[in-house]
C-alpha cells in the first residue's frame, strides 16, 4: 500500500518513475504557473471548466516562497504557527493535499468547517484551506473583528460558478410568473430556493430573501424535508446530482424533476413539465465526482468480491445507484473509522481524502474507484508557499487575501446559513 501522497505520487508519474497514470502531468507544476489563466481553472478535475469573467485572480507569490524546498516551506509555517498563537486558527477541508492538512487546527467537510468558523471567536484570523465559497461562508459566520483569508485567490470552484445570481433571479421570476405567489391551503409557498453550500455568497443570500436554505452534503435530505414543509417546490441549485439523488432517496420521481437549463427560456421545459414538477435541478455538477462511472464499481466488484463501494452524492445517480452506500465526506470517514473487520472500500470522491483514509487505516484495503490520479483543480490551488506567505505576513501585522463579504449580501445569506446550521445532518 502507497504512503506517498497524492502530490507525491504524481511527481513520480511525470518522471517516469511510477506506472500509474494523471489526468494532467501540469499537476507537478506550482498552481503560481496558472493562477494567471484567463479561461480554465488550471490542471486537475475541473481543467475543461471555463472560469466566468470576473473571477478572482491570485496576485505574484515572491520568489522566496516558489523556490523554496518542502522541508523550508514546512518549518517556516510552523513557526509563524507558534509566534501568531491564538491569533489565528486554520481550518483545512478534507479534500486538500496532505502538504497543507498537517498544519490544520481543523479538517472536516463545508458544513462542519462552518461551524468550526463560528467556534473561534479568540482568533483574530481564520486561515480557510479550501475554496473561494467556503471563505465566503467563513467570513459570513465568524466576528466583525475577524479577518478570513484565503491562501490563494484562485481557489474557486467550477459547480459553484455553474449558477450565478442573474441567471438564478431570470429564473426565479419565470417560475414565480408560471406558479404564482399564493400560498397553498396548508400554508406552503409555491417554491422554495435550497442552494447547496458550493455556491457564491449572493445566492445564499438569495435564498435567505425568499425564505429559501443552504444545504450541505450531510444534511441535503433534512434540508429538503425542511424546504417540502414551507413549499409545494423545491429550486435546487447548482448541483444537480446531489438535488436528484437525495430527492430520489425521498421518493420523488424523476419525471418530477425537469432540469433547468440557465439563460433559456423556461430552462429549456415546456410548462406543463415545470407544473408537475417537485423539485426543479439545476444543470450544474462537480467535475471531480463526474469522473466516476458504473464501469469502475463493476471492475472493482470482479477485482475484489466483496468490496464495499461508498460513493459521494456528488456522483451521476447511475454511479450512485450501483454502489452499496453514498454519502457525505463526513459519512464516508465514518463508514472507514466503523469497519471492525478488514475490509475492501472503494470510494467514489476526492483522490486526497481517499488517499489519506487509506493512510490513516493500513488494517483495510482503500483505494478510489478511478484509476487515474486526478485532484480537485481548485482545492490543489493550496499550496504550502501560499500558506507560508499569508502566515508570515500577518506574523508582521498584514493582512493579505482577506475576503470580505459586502454587508447587505452578508445579512441575508446568513439568514440561510444559520437555517442550514440548525438543520443537523440524521
Amino acid at each position: 500500500m502507497t504512503t506517498a501522497s497524492v502530490n507525491e505520487r504524481i511527481q513520480l508519474i511525470v518522471t517516469g518513475k511510477s506506472s500509474e497514470s494523471t489526468c494532467s502531468p501540469s499537476l507537478a507544476k506550482g498552481p503560481w504557473e496558472f493562477d494567471g489563466g484567463p479561461t480554465a481553472y488550471g490542471p486537475g478535475a475541473s481543467s475543461e471548466d471555463v472560469i466566468p469573467t470576473g473571477s478572482p485572480r491570485q496576485g505574484a507569490l515572491p520568489d522566496s516562497y516558489k523556490n523554496a524546498s518542502d522541508e523550508e516551506l514546512h518549518d517556516r509555517i510552523r513557526k509563524a504557527k507558534e509566534t501568531l498563537g491564538s491569533k489565528v486558527v486554520i481550518l483545512g477541508h478534507f479534500y486538500q493535499r496532505d502538504e497543507i492538512v498537517q498544519h490544520a487546527d481543523y479538517l472536516g467537510d463545508s458544513f462542519q468547517l462552518a461551524n468550526a468558523a463560528k467556534a473561534h471567536p479568540e482568533a483574530e484570523a481564520i486561515v480557510f484551506c479550501g475554496v473561494h465559497f467556503m471563505a465566503e461562508t467563513a467570513d459570513i459566520l465568524s466576528a466583525p473583528n475577524q479577518s478570513v483569508i484565503l491562501p490563494n485567490l484562485a481557489a474557486g470552484c467550477s459547480m459553484a460558478d455553474m449558477a450565478d445570481i442573474d441567471s438564478v433571479t431570470q429564473c426565479w421570476e419565470e417560475l414565480t410568473e408560471l406558479y404564482g405567489s399564493e400560498p397553498d391551503a396548508q400554508g406552503r409557498a409555491p417554491i422554495i430556493p435550497v442552494t447547496y453550500m458550493n455556491s457564491s455568497a449572493a445566492l445564499k443570500a438569495f435564498c435567505g430573501e425568499h425564505g429559501g436554505i443552504v444545504c450541505t452534503s450531510s444534511n441535503a435530505a433534512v434540508v429538503l424535508k425542511w424546504a417540502f414543509e414551507r413549499g409545494q417546490r423545491v429550486l435546487f441549485f447548482p448541483d444537480q446530482h446531489l438535488g436528484r439523488n437525495t430527492a430520489k432517496a425521498m421518493g420523488v420521481t424523476l419525471e418530477q424533476m425537469p432540469l433547468w437549463h440557465g439563460r433559456k427560456q423556461m430552462g429549456s421545459n415546456t410548462s406543463e413539465a415545470l407544473q408537475d414538477a417537485k423539485v426543479i435541478l439545476w444543470n450544474g455538477f462537480c467535475s471531480v465526482h463526474k469522473r466516476f462511472n458504473v464501469g469502475q464499481i463493476e471492475k472493482a466488484r470482479v477485482d475484489f468480491p466483496g468490496v464495499r463501494v461508498i460513493v459521494h452524492p456528488e456522483c451521476p445517480m447511475e454511479v450512485v445507484d450501483a454502489a452499496d452506500e453514498n454519502g457525505s465526506t463526513d459519512y464516508i470517514r465514518k463508514a472507514v473509522e466503523g469497519a471492525t473487520e478488514p475490509t475492501t472500500f472503494a470510494i467514489g470522491t476526492e483522490v486526497n481524502m481517499v488517499q489519506r483514509l487509506a493512510a490513516q487505516h493500513p488494517e483495510h484495503n482503500i483505494f478510489c474507484l478511478d484509476p487515474v490520479v486526478c485532484p480537485c483543480s481548485t482545492m490543489y490551488r493550496i499550496h504550502p508557499g501560499y500558506l507560508a506567505w499569508v502566515l508570515e505576513n500577518l506574523v508582521e501585522g498584514k493582512v493579505v487575501n482577506q475576503i470580505s463579504v459586502d454587508a447587505a449580501v452578508a445579512t441575508n445569506a446568513k439568514i440561510a446559513l444559520e437555517r442550514m446550521l440548525a438543520a443537523k445532518p440524521l
